[in-house]
């Protein structure tokens, strides 16, 4: 199913598509793509920007070593299948170092990746996108991973749009969309410096497979186009002919 035209209609019924969207998610990462110890969830929102879908590690604050299992990849055998890789220069790591965070823990269990679906009250003024895009620097800096879809062209809060006001933490130059694919898919992987995995998007694309990095060695395959689809169904028919007859 191709990406709809979603800023066509309100907000309030990409919400209700993002919540059903979010519930796929989880099911499918927690029926068979993640390791043992390892579970997503839906994030109760308490503010305007939360992370959507949290991948954590169970009973244990600390890190503990991994050698697969469920769905899991082997970076160093398969590394994910992206149009654009990028990591931060040298000098990103003085500016990580600048910042400080306290690591978070849910009931004892350790938050090691987020997933975000970017809606548009995250872009909606400038201190949105200020808010979305710090989380996403103090994650990083922690070590939590990211995923982020953002199926919003840019606007003049986010020039280049979302994964540019994030990676720009990381390096200066603007990152350039690709032509006439303004809707991306990025996932970071929190290593020293860290590492990105673009896929530029456009309406009418397919949505691709995308990495949710574990840890620096192994990631998950996020199916986003047959969790769409089965979000789609849980649009009410009326929005559904809405947006289909654009």
């Amino acid at each position: 199913m191709p990406i709809h035209d979603w800023s066509i209609v309100n907000a309030g019924t990409f919400h209700h598509f993002h919540t059903a969207w979010t519930m796929s998610l989880s099911d499918a990462l927690n029926a068979d793509l993640l390791p043992e110890g390892y579970y997503a969830m839906a994030e109760q929102h308490a503010g305007r920007v939360i992370a959507d879908v949290l991948t954590l590690q169970i009973n244990d604050p600390t890190p503990v070593p991994f050698s697969g299992g469920g769905g899991a990849v082997a970076l160093a055998e398969a590394p994910p299948k992206v149009s654009r890789k990028l990591v931060a220069p040298p000098e990103a790591a003085y500016r990580l170092a600048r910042k400080t965070l306290t690591i978070r823990h849910v009931s004892d269990h350790k938050v090691v990746a987020l997933m975000e679906i970017v809606s548009p009250a995250n872009k909606d003024r400038l201190s949105s996108v200020e808010d979305f895009t710090e989380k996403a620097w103090a994650a990083l800096k922690v070590g939590v991973h990211l995923l982020i879809i953002d199926l919003f062209r840019p606007g003049k809060h986010d020039p280049g749009g979302m994964h540019n006001m994030i990676w720009r933490n990381f390096d200066p130059a603007d990152y350039e969309p690709t032509d006439g694919k303004p809707l991306t898919a990025a996932a970071y992987a929190a290593f020293s410096l860290p590492e990105a995995y673009i896929e530029p998007l456009a309406v009418g694309d397919r949505l691709p497979e995308m990495p949710l990095f574990i840890d620096r060695d192994w990631y998950a395959n996020v199916p986003l186009e047959e969790t769409y689809n089965t979000a789609w169904q849980a649009v009410p028919a009326y929005w559904r002919s809405v947006i289909e007859q654009i």
